[in-house]
């Protein structure tokens, strides 16, 4: 009776040991991780690029027009991203504060007076008053340089142009830039040259 209870007990023992050995593999065939399948390199649209680092980088808020709405400053639609509007009259800034430090700006942002005089917010549409005769490397060069009009040998672009931020732009993201900015509707509008402080 013995042997016969340690042969059935030894014989249960050995079925359970293959039943966990077989499970073990079947559960290491299932859950074994296979490669990722190899993911197609996205191509971006350099005009969709531009239009996201435009957004982003926070060019609307002084280069594009804006009317009050129900939620503060929105951006006149048809005027977007041409500048200072040239039929605007021009706001005496109070030259007191500004002689003692002070930087004050237009209630839409596009016109600024500091100590450095009154600039405003250059046309950045495609319209020969703004950037449809200048080159791509002019462009880079004034955004990610600072030079006026992207040109060696001319003044410096004034504050509040941030151009100090943008001189790690890479050659990619300029392009981007620049193809979303040709991509608009051009606007006329020239932009009122900046200010003198001895004239404010």
């Amino acid at each position: 009776m013995k042997k016969k209870y340690f042969l059935f007990f030894g014989l249960a023992v050995a079925m359970s040991a293959i039943t966990v050995t077989s499970c073990e593999e079947k559960k290491n065939e299932t859950h074994e991780e296979k490669p990722a399948p190899p993911v197609a390199e996205k191509t971006e649209n350099p005009v969709e690029r531009g239009k996201y680092l435009v957004e982003i980088m926070g060019c609307n808020d002084c280069h594009s027009p804006k009317k009050m709405g129900p939620k503060g400053p929105e951006i006149i639609p048809e005027l977007m991203l041409s500048g200072y509007p040239s039929d605007r009259p021009l706001v005496k800034f109070d030259s007191k504060l500004i002689k003692e430090g002070f930087a004050m700006l237009y209630p839409d942002l596009t016109a600024a007076a500091g100590p450095w005089g009154v600039t405003f917010a250059a046309n950045l549409t495609p319209d020969e008053t703004g950037i449809g005769n200048w080159s791509e490397e002019q462009f880079k060069k004034a955004l990610v340089e600072g030079k006026f009009k992207g040109m060696d040998g001319g003044r410096m672009l004034l504050p509040p142009m941030p151009s100090a931020n943008f001189r790690n732009l890479s050659d990619e993201d300029c392009h981007a830039i620049f193809a979303y900015l040709k991509s608009l509707t051009p606007v006329k509008n020239v932009v009122p040259a900046p200010v003198t402080p001895d004239l404010m």
